[in-house]
């Protein structure tokens, strides 16, 4: 070990002068007011990966494990701001989209989007897990259109159907899926005992399997494990392996879930962020 003259290790001296070295994302999504979805789960996922994460709000919402009780939009040119300011003074890695509630969020942010290089995961919410409406009627076309733009989008199979005409089985797979310009990760084809999810790239598919956990509490699943993978991309890692190491971290996440709320409850981010930790300590 090096040290200095007043006794210090070099690298201490680093620390203290120009900080740690991090790699930096951004989440553009609501907020939950429960903790247990939107950006507040993304922010719990980033720091379980590893990352920093910043965040610009458009929604904010009032809800529980029991549904949502009040959702606000917030004015677009507010939301744009966040945005440009996050981008303006962070080296932006990769960024995570997820509630965008209506037309004119969705196009703003697309237009931005469109000016980056960098990856970008869509998570195209349309209903909650207590089944409430979180994406206006008029909205989804816009985001169809915003899927074909961004790295990968991960709708489940509710979204999937109205967003591509995706009936569940492969027979089923419609042209639009077929000739979509841009991976889409389907989420959640579940037997008695496996939950499988479909990446398709073209005529290409892939299968991620995990076990299926019976439990009440998947809140937020849907935002942390797009969260996951725009880490694992911003981290480096090829987009096959983001998503299998975020299946991963999803899986024991719900599997030691806190028991709290009177509903569906949430996922226990830290959990799974020590479960992938101690996989990746496995390989040295």
């Amino acid at each position: 070990m090096s040290l200095s003259v007043e006794g210090t290790t070099r690298a201490e001296e680093q620390l203290s002068n120009e900080g740690v070295a991090m790699t930096v994302v951004l989440t553009i999504a609501g907020s939950d007011s429960s903790g247990g979805a939107g950006i507040q789960a993304d922010l719990k996922t980033f720091e379980a990966f590893g990352v920093f994460g910043c965040s610009a709000i458009t929604v904010l919402t009032a809800q529980n494990t029991m549904g949502v009780q009040a959702i606000h939009p917030l004015p677009v040119p507010f939301i744009v701001a966040q945005i440009e300011s996050v981008l303006s003074d962070f080296d932006v890695a990769a960024i995570k989209l997820g509630m965008l509630y209506n037309r004119e969020i969705i196009e703003a942010v697309a237009a931005i989007i469109k000016l980056l290089t960098i990856p970008v995961v869509l998570d195209p919410v349309c209903v909650s897990k207590t089944g409430s409406p979180l994406l206006q009627e008029d909205a989804i076309e816009a985001l169809r259109a915003l899927c074909r733009v961004v790295t990968l989008s991960t709708p489940n199979q509710h979204e999937a159907y109205r967003l591509f005409g995706y009936e569940g089985g492969e027979s089923d797979l419609p042209g639009i899926l077929l000739d979509h310009p841009a991976p889409v990760l389907i989420k959640h084809h579940a037997t008695d005992t496996m939950c499988a999810d479909m990446l398709y790239s073209g005529a290409t598919k892939r299968v991620y399997v995990a076990d299926l956990i019976d439990s009440n509490s998947e809140h937020g699943t849907g935002c942390s494990y797009s969260s996951a993978i725009t880490a694992s991309l911003a981290l480096g890692f090829e987009l096959d392996e983001a998503i299998g190491r975020s299946k991963q971290f999803i899986t024991e996440a719900i599997r030691f879930a806190p028991a709290i709320g009177h509903g569906r409850g949430p996922i226990n981010h830290k959990q799974g962020g020590l479960y992938l930790a101690a996989r990746t300590l496995c390989h040295y």
